[in-house]
């Protein structure tokens, strides 16, 4: 096979690449912790904590693939996750008025970021930059460097709650009866309009090993004490987000954004408004990340998101998004989310020291970008 056939491959089948080296470091730790990385306990806590990356990836790899880049979202996390402990610890606010400020001031952060970039015109990373550095600093000013604590029992079940046993078995069948009908309704949707349509089995067996992967999933979790919310959270935004990327006027307008974006404004699409509101759903991301950062933590510490940003731009580019924009999916950012909580997960585990598990991460994030552009300049 050539050098082009295996490039070509690889692009073609870089998701089940990235599947088989999670399945390659799952079994790597759990050989080395004699069993204790895939224990129901272990990977309940794994999931919870790739749950803030995860959650910051879904609004990162929108960033990405409209061509720019935010550097600043692990300090608003940090400066949002303190606002709703400010909210809930100093000021008593009920649960869910807090949720919508918290929310809307992400919202209107991410407005503002977006506006800097699209219609000032301010290069998107010396945006992220000096908002990087100054969320950051409203964050130590509004704590006052101390860690707020503790909050309401409410407000860290976000981040600390698990979804009950007999919840989790009808949230399986819910999930399959809905891939079950997508499914169907992909392939009636391409004989109407006389496309080439995959043979009955084969769809048979994909929702049948959706089925699977699903139930093993629950009840691995329902043996610890159920799915956490977060986890829940993030499954939430994983339909809602690829529904958005791949169903939606705007999310085909995103890639084409990204793609060419020259093209896209002459062909009639307004780019300035495009890319402001993916800046805004990245606020927004950065909200309900630190949110459930703070939940977990039942606490607004004056460090969290610290190199969060570059733990979510990590993931992404891990997951196949392309550093130059126009491609990417939400759930290979998911993946790559997960392949950077294991590798952090089972290091600490093995308590490997800092040092080692910054040079690896860094070596990963490097050999992602070198694969991305060697498959490309490939094409």
């Amino acid at each position: 096979m050539t050098s082009m056939n295996i490039k070509q491959l690889f692009s073609r089948y870089k998701i089940m690449a990235l599947l088989i080296a999670i399945a390659i470091i799952w079994a790597f730790f759990s050989w080395k912790t004699e069993g204790g990385f895939v224990s129901p306990r272990n990977l309940s806590n794994l999931l919870r904590q790739m749950s803030v990356t995860g959650i910051l990836a879904c609004g990162m790899v929108l960033v990405i693939i409209a061509g720019e880049i935010d550097l600043s979202v692990g300090s608003l996390l940090g400066l949002l996750g303190g606002v709703a402990a400010i909210l809930d610890v100093t000021y008593q606010l009920p649960l869910a008025v807090n949720l919508a400020l918290v929310l809307l001031l992400g919202l209107a952060l991410g407005l503002f970021n977006g506006y800097l970039t699209a219609y000032l015109r301010i290069p998107s990373f010396i945006v992220g930059l000096g908002g990087m550095l100054a969320f950051r600093g409203v964050l130590l000013g509004v704590t006052g460097g101390l860690t707020i604590a503790p909050v309401s029992s409410d407000l860290v079940y976000l981040g600390q709650g698990y979804l009950p046993a007999q919840l989790g078995i009808a949230l399986v069948v819910v999930l399959f009866v809905l891939a079950l009908t997508l499914t169907w309704r992909q392939r009636v949707n391409r004989l109407r309009h006389a496309l080439p349509v995959p043979s009955l089995w084969r769809d048979a067996v994909k929702v049948l090993l959706i089925g699977a992967v699903l139930l093993i999933f629950v009840r691995t979790l329902n043996s610890y004490d159920g799915i956490p919310v977060p986890v829940l959270l993030l499954l939430a935004l994983l339909g809602a987000f690829s529904y958005l990327s791949m169903q939606t006027v705007f999310g085909r307008r995103i890639y084409s954004v990204g793609s060419n974006m020259e093209a896209t404004r002459l062909s009639g699409v307004d780019v300035q408004s495009v890319k402001l509101w993916v800046f805004g759903i990245m606020g927004v991301m950065c909200a309900l990340a630190g949110l459930v950062n703070t939940a977990r933590l039942a606490a607004g510490s004056p460090s969290a998101g610290g190199m969060g940003e570059l733990d979510a731009i990590a993931a992404c580019f891990i997951g196949g998004t392309s550093m130059r924009g126009g491609s990417g999916t939400i759930y290979g950012a998911l993946i790559g989310a997960l392949v950077m909580a294991s590798l952090d997960n089972g290091m600490s585990m093995l308590d490997v020291g800092t040092y080692w598990q910054m040079i690896v991460k860094g070596s990963i994030l490097m050999l992602a970008v070198w694969v991305d552009v060697s498959t490309r300049s490939g094409r």
